[in-house]
């Protein structure tokens, strides 16, 4: 095994940063691009406490995942199958992966669509086309290289989009959609809206989602981290490399928490300044999104967000699959359907997996693409619904995993616990809402029935 020592100076671990950089082409997508404007439009400026919050609170997590593989070298999965409590060949919690893993896919078909509603309008018979030229690129690419080509691509894309909207958000200041600052600081009040659906598919998928809390142990044992710090053999060597690499690990995970709450903010001020009052719905998504843009450029604002949507777009359906991918082929390992000799062999079933998974995309599409907002959202309310199990998982790992000499201190462990009770609480609120609209909803129905029942009708 490769060990090395992390490095030391701030030029040094700027050249080892990546895995967070890759997931942040994948944040910035249909969380930012469609959820954050769609609350926006509904709620204005409010809100903008609840995205901040939402961007940060999850980076605690993300980093104990991180932490568990670095020092132990397995996969979101591995870790995910090694915790308490049922197991039916599986972990009960990677079955519950499963179910998020399905709606993932609808997410990715959702954003296919988008890209091809950006060139030909939905209803030419071009746009199922455009959808398959879609997967196939991204196909040609995932199969031509491996990680250094995700991470070139990752950050050449989200580096575009981010320029186009922090110019958008700057020259929104010259229109008569300026932002003042009294909604900036109206929407860092506490508040929560009357209707928490959106606000709850929002808070899943802006800033580090469920998915991407899951990918991000994978790049960094691509990026190498876990192969550099080695196998624990309780030496003093051992020790300070792990604690280097760690380091690393943290900085590559704040730095792109920065980059993605930026873009974050800026989507959710543009929406609000432009867009409330407005409905974001299925029919019409991208012309109403792109009436954001052209609030900031009035004339040729529609060419800066397509350009601009295609980067976000594209790389998040990009980013997402090769990431996807590497899920695909392990969890063939965890499911203990596949064995993996080599290292070769793993990666030709990650080609495989890409092939498979933007077909599928493609296939979702067609039978269901008249809906892209419905297909972002139901994919956002299964991460959602994993996403307080994830936080408290990562808990777990960090008190009961990970050698002593490596914790976080007390400060770092209150915002743990901090993040993992926002995560169980809006997942619960979000449980409960649900059953109460189908307890309403029954008894709706079944007070229509007798309603309508013959023998409920009074004798004459």
């Amino acid at each position: 095994m490769e060990t090395r020592p992390a490095p030391t100076t701030f030029k040094g671990i700027l050249r080892h940063l990546g895995p967070g950089l890759i997931i942040t082409a994948t944040i910035v997508g249909s969380g930012e691009l469609i959820a954050t404007p769609k609350l926006a439009s509904e709620v204005g400026f409010t809100m903008l406490w609840f995205i901040i919050l939402g961007c940060l609170v999850k980076v605690f997590v993300q980093v104990e995942l991180g932490r568990y593989t670095v020092t132990h070298g397995k996969t979101t999965l591995e870790a995910m199958d090694s915790v308490p409590g049922p197991k039916l060949r599986v972990s009960w919690m990677v079955w519950f992966w499963v179910i998020m893993y399905i709606g993932s896919t609808m997410q990715i078909a959702g954003m296919m669509g988008g890209i091809a509603s950006l060139i030909v309008n939905e209803e030419s018979g071009w746009h199922i086309a455009l959808i398959a030229v879609v997967a196939l690129v991204c196909i040609a690419l995932l199969l031509s290289g491996r990680y250094r080509l995700v991470e070139a691509v990752c950050i050449g894309m989200v580096a575009l989009f981010t320029l186009f909207t922090v110019v958008a958000l700057v020259s929104l200041q010259f229109t008569d959609h300026a932002i003042k600052g009294s909604d900036v600081l109206r929407g860092m009040k506490f508040k929560l809206p009357d209707d928490f659906t959106t606000a709850f598919g929002a808070f899943a998928i802006i800033g580090v989602g469920t998915s991407e809390l899951i990918y991000y142990p994978y790049w960094c044992l691509e990026k190498g981290y876990a192969r550099f710090t080695g196998k624990n053999d309780n030496t003093v060597g051992w020790l300070d490399r792990a604690l280097g690499w760690l380091n690393v690990m943290r900085w590559d995970a704040w730095v792109s928490c920065v980059i993605y709450t930026g873009a974050t903010v800026a989507f959710y001020l543009l929406g609000a300044a432009t867009l409330f009052g407005k409905t974001v719905e299925d029919k019409d998504v991208i012309p109403t999104l792109s009436s954001m843009y052209e609030g900031a450029f009035p004339e040729w604002g529609r060419i800066v967000f397509s350009v601009g949507c295609f980067c976000v777009l594209f790389s998040t359906v990009f980013g997402a699959t090769a990431a996807n991918a590497r899920l695909f082929a392990d969890a063939l390992s965890v499911f203990k359907i596949r064995e993996y000799e080599t290292e070769a062999s793993r990666h030709r079933m990650v080609k495989t997996g890409c092939v498979v998974l933007l077909v599928l995309s493609f296939l979702i599409f067609v039978m269901f693409g008249n809906k892209p907002v419905t297909l972002v959202f139901m994919g956002a309310f299964a991460q959602g619904a994993l996403l307080p199990f994830l936080a408290l998982a990562a808990i777990y790992f960090m008190l009961t995993r990970v050698d002593r000499r490596l914790q976080p201190g007390r400060v770092w462990k209150g915002f743990l616990v901090l993040a993992a009770a926002c995560m169980i609480f809006i997942g619960t609120y979000k449980a409960a809402e649900v059953v109460g609209n189908l307890f309403t909803e029954n008894k709706a129905a079944t007070e229509n029935t007798e309603s309508s029942d013959p023998q409920n009708e009074p004798v004459n």
